[in-house]
């Protein structure tokens, strides 16, 4: 997952969450202010009731007065108690008075509203009205207990007085809008998600740029990022990278200079060693000890020629290969080479190219790269080394197989490195500097052309060189 999609995602994950808490607090704040206001209805109501009978009932029916008093929305009941002491089931007693709405059904409450109607003298209760075949009706019931006279019978008459109002248009709103807060969250979602994916592709948009240059950037050729012009982190970061860059390019420097250099200097000693060598060789007497030792010194001289070749070599990679690019005939530079070890190679040398086969590449160094792999599979022991072509589409691959004892897993990611030896005593003994292999990769990817390797233990060592293809040149410009 890229870094525009996480930051995309996360921004969603905010938005959402917000949106919740938004959505919650809004829908909170309305509840409560519905019902504040229904219950201020209710309570109003209810007082008006009450001023109106003035606590005096008669056993005849109000519910002519209840109708005037009451709104058309708000539902009312009065109940009337005898005994003394009221209990809860003494609201199954007689209703002295309803409005015209309730369609001589009661308005029932749960025990624990009357115990509680009884205990303090009024309740907040919900309630269902039946309608007959209809769901019933959802109210929201304030009912008060008020304790009057009665004049014929001398006793104290207790009057439950109810009031009530459907729930439905409270939850119809409620519900409207959890509806239009859904679709309006669903909307500034996308929204949102599409604005963030956008306004982050953008913002990225010169880190990619920087990534893309990064690809292509080549300390020889003072390739430098560019830096927008933005004054922000991307900005600072690409000149931090270009700073980079400019000190690794004076380290480059300072190390290719060392190494030419260096070179320089050790090849003159090193070919006074051998050529006094050579001469007491050939022109002095020396016992056997002595000779021993001179040729153990003549070899030792020639590895280390041979290694500031090599040094010489990466120096001048440094600094950029000079070629000579042209079409090149590989089958016959193959041959070339296998004809140079055969009289020396105890083993055989296999060809498997077809006839006029042309790469672009420089022809000296393209010898110079499959002569160092058939050296390689020659110092690895093998008998059998097959050179074969194959041409995909573009490019021509050549690979470089032995039977060798091949090469173990955990070494061959660093096979191309410089210095790097597998067996480091068997390099040494057979003069190898470790160098080989990374002025391969060096000259194959100057060359624009990739070079791997593929082994198994017991079973040989395949190194595969792709090149670009090239069309034969004209016979007489071969």
């Amino acid at each position: 997952m890229n870094l525009r999609t996480r930051i995309t995602l996360l921004t969603l994950l905010v938005l959402s969450l917000s949106l919740l808490v938004i959505g919650a607090s809004v829908y909170a704040l309305l509840q409560r202010y519905l019902y504040q206001t229904l219950r201020a209805e209710l309570q109003d109501a209810m007082a008006q009731v009450i001023q109106q009978y003035e606590i005096e009932f008669s056993i005849g029916s109000r519910s002519g007065v209840l109708n005037k008093v009451l709104p058309p929305s708000v539902y009312g009941e009065i109940d009337l108690l005898i005994p003394s002491h009221p209990t809860p089931e003494s609201f199954t007693n007689e209703v002295i008075a309803a409005t015209s709405r309730t369609l001589g059904q009661r308005l029932l409450l749960t025990p624990n509203d009357y115990a509680q109607l009884l205990q303090k003298g009024e309740v907040w209760a919900t309630a269902q009205l039946p309608q007959g075949d209809r769901p019933p009706l959802r109210l929201l019931v304030y009912g008060v207990l008020v304790k009057a006279p009665t004049a014929p019978l001398n006793l104290e008459t207790w009057v439950a007085i109810f009031v009530a109002k459907p729930l439905r248009p409270l939850e119809s709103t409620l519900a409207e809008l959890s509806r239009v807060f859904l679709f309006t969250s669903i909307f500034v979602l996308t929204l949102g998600g599409v604005l963030t994916y956008l306004l982050v592709a953008r913002t990225l948009e010169p880190l990619e740029a920087i990534a893309q240059k990064a690809e292509e950037v080549s300390i020889k050729g003072r390739t430098r990022l560019p830096e927008p012009e933005t004054h922000d982190e991307v900005s600072a970061l690409a000149r931090a990278l270009n700073r980079m860059l400019e000190r690794l390019e004076h380290a480059f420097q300072t190390q290719s200079r060392f190494l030419a250099d260096a070179s320089h200097e050790l090849r003159t000693p090193i070919t006074a060693i051998l050529g006094h060598v050579g001469y007491l060789l050939r022109r002095t007497p020396v016992n056997e000890v002595q000779r021993e030792s001179l040729e153990t010194i003549r070899r030792e001289g020639e590895r280390m020629t041979k290694l500031v070749t090599d040094l010489l070599e990466l120096a001048g990679s440094e600094g950029g290969w000079r070629f000579e690019v042209r079409p090149v005939e590989l089958r016959g530079l193959l041959q070339e080479i296998a004809s140079e070890y055969a009289p020396t190679f105890e083993g055989e040398i296999v060809l498997e190219a077809p006839d006029e086969v042309w790469v672009e590449g420089d022809d000296e160094r393209l010898h110079q790269v499959f002569a160092n792999l058939i050296a390689n599979a020659v110092k690895a022991g093998a008998t059998r080394i097959t050179l074969r072509v194959r041409r995909p589409p573009g490019r021509v691959i050549v690979q470089v197989s032995d039977n060798g004892p091949g090469i173990p897993p955990e070494h061959l990611p660093h096979l191309f490195e410089r210095f790097y030896r597998v067996d480091k005593a068997r390099d040494r003994a057979a003069g190898g500097s470790g160098l080989g292999l990374a002025i391969v990769k060096a000259i194959v990817e100057a060359l624009g052309g990739e070079v791997w390797v593929e082994s198994q233990v017991g079973e040989g060592t395949t190194f595969s060189v792709s090149l670009k293809h090239a069309a034969a040149p004209p016979p007489h410009l071969r």
